[in-house]
């Protein structure tokens, strides 16, 4: 099964598109899924300033989130590239309708995160699989402490702690994006969003390893985190948990949810492999290559 264990990773800070080209990309994919990406930046939006800098940043987080879900998909899985189909919880979870396919892996299923410079995708084939990247952004208009402390009663007083006594400003803020991180990961792999309640959600951990969770008070063994810093301004997070924890609407599109103790510890333990770092341009081959075999 560790085939179905994936971990890919784009910068997007090196992909800078043409028109044409980001056109050419988008048209690679599904007519369904352009108006998400194309609102971003309305056509008749010409000229350059901060704010089509940001929008034309997020339609290139979302064209390139979809490439790497399609060539995951393909690669990984082998579906004709028509065979292919993506849809998206009432949540927001995109998951793959497996149809006729996926027969190698008992439940595959995969997330996606964007943030700052970087996109990235994992899957797994059994386990629920979260994930979520973020990037060390500085307040503008506040100071470190005033800006944490609109999101203080999404933690519990043992991060909180953790959080403001860990050392200077540069600091707090690192380890508060490291708990968010861990969190999303969390209520992204059952495919909640941010609906479910952070705050229920107690991470522990030892320099940032063996990271275990208290779900309501209450340590849950069935999940493994793992968290690393890809680079001074980025973490990354994957959360792996029992396929029985989703709710209800997200364990309506995997192939199962139920696996005796045995089926489920040899899919928590499989080895979690290195990201992998992929180019967009390499993305975009795999798909084009698909589409002119059919």
């Amino acid at each position: 099964m560790e085939k179905g264990v994936q971990r890919w990773i784009v910068d997007i800070s090196k992909w800078n598109p043409s028109s044409n080209d980001f056109s050419f990309a988008l048209s690679l994919l599904p007519q369904t899924h352009h108006s998400s990406i194309t609102r971003f930046l309305p056509l008749l939006q010409l000229f350059f300033n901060y704010v089509q800098f940001v929008k034309m940043e997020d339609r290139k987080r979302a064209l390139v989130s979809l490439l790497l879900q399609y060539t995951l998909v393909h690669e990984v899985l082998g579906i004709p590239y028509p065979d292919i189909v993506i849809n998206r919880t009432l949540e927001g979870k995109p998951f793959l309708e497996c149809g006729r396919f996926c027969f190698d892996f008992p439940n595959f299923n995969f997330n996606v995160s964007h943030h700052g410079d970087y996109v990235a995708i994992a899957s797994e084939p059994l386990c629920l699989v979260g994930l979520d990247i973020v990037n060390f952004m500085i307040p503008e208009k506040e100071t470190v402490p005033e800006y944490i402390q609109n999101f203080s009663s999404y933690f519990s007083s043992s991060e909180w702690d953790r959080i403001i006594s860990v050392g200077n400003n540069e600091e707090v803020l690192a380890e508060f994006y490291r708990y968010w991180c861990l969190k999303e990961a969390y209520v992204k792999a059952i495919g909640s969003g941010l609906a479910y309640g952070l705050h229920k959600v107690e991470f522990h951990h030892t320099n940032w390893t063996s990271i275990s969770v208290k779900v309501d008070g209450v340590t849950n063994q069935q999940w493994r985190f793992w968290l690393f810093d890809l680079d001074k301004g980025h973490s990354v997070s994957i959360a792996r948990g029992h396929p029985r924890l989703a709710i209800e609407s997200y364990k309506r599109s995997l192939k199962r949810t139920k696996f005796n103790e045995e089926e489920h510890n040899v899919g928590l333990h499989l080895p979690n492999p290195r990201f992998v770092l992929r180019t967009v341009e390499e993305l975009i081959s795999v798909i084009h290559k698909a589409k002119r075999s059919c």
